[in-house]
């Protein structure tokens, strides 16, 4: 098993909308993907809660399970993930990512 986690810094407002409402359309758009991805076994999206330091805080962050690297390299690159990878980049500032294996 494969665990993907990726966390990002939004942009305060981006495509006509708060960071708030880009937070939300990010998790739902998200969490779609398992059923549209049959290698992506589980999504997991959650949004900051924690006020105050905001330096080190992200906006939104994604933990998703796949059976194998193979199969996490199938997801990256299907075309439904694509699209929402798409929208991500036009709302964030930054992004953090990291890959390990239970």
């Amino acid at each position: 098993m494969i665990k993907h986690v990726v966390m990002w810094k939004l942009k305060d407002v981006a495509e006509g909308k708060t960071k708030a409402e880009n937070a939300e359309t990010i998790k739902k758009l998200l969490e779609d993907l398992p059923k549209k991805i049959e290698e992506l076994k589980k999504a997991e999206v959650g949004i900051n809660v924690l006020e105050g330091e905001e330096d080190a805080i992200c906006d939104v962050v994604l933990t998703v399970s796949c059976e194998s690297q193979d199969d996490l390299q199938t997801y990256a690159a299907h075309p439904d993930h694509q699209k929402v990878v798409s929208y991500i980049k036009k709302v964030v500032d930054e992004r953090r990512v990291v890959d390990y294996i239970l």
